[in-house]
């Protein structure tokens, strides 16, 4: 036993020891990071074929479910029906070509080429919109290759609203694909409310899951208010301000009457701003029974003309790959090295106490069928 105490001391020591010296190095890293000037952010543009993606899962699962015979013989038929298809190509190009240079006109190839490009892109919100920063980028670089009235965006959107500077962005940046005249797709499997819905009634098109949540057409303001328990304990709280509207509603003074006016006075307007702006980009929408602040499922906000039909943003995908090419496009942060190794560490405790938690809970639950 005194083995085992001394064993044990031991092996706790070399632990906090070890911690110690990660920690202290991740210190000195991140501070030698910070001394140098940041300049712009810096990422990079990242995009996958999702068609690709498709025909390999396609082929995973043939290779498991027919013979070697038949599988020899799909893949010859394929083979000669690729050929087929670029020479046919090919040939198409030649043509077009032979036509400009006959008419004397100056024609780029990459506008030969008549095959639709869909460009997927995702928007994960959060209360203060941060993702905004990511979607400009996605949406920039897009810019650059996507055709107009040929190419088409799809926006995976999943966001249950927050801080209208941040959502009035990224509606901003949604509204300069449709000026551009690239047609914008909207799929939301989950939720699209307040400012989420804000961002999809920019859509050409706006697709939900038939349980996804869809609405929220409203404006809230809240916060708490201490100034009885301050008063009950003899503590003061002072603001000097100049401009009589340049603070109503506070955390630590006395509200007025006056002061609640003045805020849903605020209130009210931005919620008309809101209906104007839905009002514009989905004009046949009644308003004044959709902008009551509620949610509805998808099927709902079908009947009531917040949406155009129902599907999930999968079966959207795998009907386009049919007759188009389609990128997955996103933007990929550059990070430093003190960035990954605290993300590392981060992830690894988060997941350690995640999983001992789980088990904790999995093994509470089955004993306690048990006396």
């Amino acid at each position: 036993m005194e083995f085992l105490s001394d064993y044990g001391l031991f092996l706790a020591k070399t632990i906090t020891l070890v911690v110690a010296l990660l920690f202290l190095f991740m210190i000195v890293l991140a501070n030698a990071t910070r001394q140098k000037p940041e300049g712009k952010p810096k990422g990079h543009v990242t995009v996958f074929k999702l068609n690709d993606e498709l025909d390999n899962m396609k082929e995973d699962i043939r290779h498991e479910i027919l013979d070697e015979e038949m599988l020899k013989l799909e893949a010859k038929e394929e083979k000669k029906k690729d050929k087929a298809e670029k020479k046919a190509k090919q040939k198409a190009l030649k043509q077009k070509i032979k036509l400009a240079e006959a008419s004397d006109e100056e024609v780029e190839l990459e506008s030969l080429d008549d095959r639709k490009r869909v460009f997927v892109l995702s928007f994960d919100g959060d209360t203060a919109a941060s993702a905004v920063e990511d979607l400009r980028h996605m949406v920039t670089a897009v810019l650059q290759v996507a055709r107009s009235n040929v190419d088409e965006v799809m926006l995976r959107l999943e966001s249950p609203g927050g801080m209208v500077h941040g959502y009035g962005l990224a509606a901003s940046q949604l509204a300069r694909l449709r000026k551009h005249g690239v047609r914008l797709t909207i799929c939301v499997d989950k939720v699209a409310a307040s400012g989420g819905y804000m961002m999809a009634c920019i859509a050409n098109e706006l697709i939900a899951a038939p349980f996804a949540y869809i609405g929220s057409i409203g404006v809230l303001v809240q916060l708490p208010n201490v100034h009885r328990l301050l008063k009950d304990n003899k503590i003061d709280f002072e603001m000097i301000t100049a401009g009589e509207y340049k603070r109503t509603l506070t955390t630590f003074g006395e509200n007025t009457d006056a002061d609640r006016a003045k805020v849903q006075e605020e209130v009210d307007e931005m919620h008309d701003l809101f209906k104007t702006f839905i009002h514009e980009y989905r004009p046949a929408l009644d308003l004044s029974k959709v902008a009551t602040g509620e949610v509805w499922s998808g099927t709902q906000a079908l009947t009531k003309g917040l949406i155009d039909s129902l599907d999930t943003s999968d079966e959207w995908i795998v009907g386009k790959c049919k007759d188009a090419d389609v990128f997955e496009v996103e933007w990929e942060h550059k990070r430093h090295l003190s960035e990954r190794l605290s993300a590392l560490f981060e992830g690894s405790l988060r997941s350690a106490i995640s999983k001992t938690l789980t088990q904790w809970l999995h093994r509470a639950d089955k004993e306690k069928f048990f006396s």
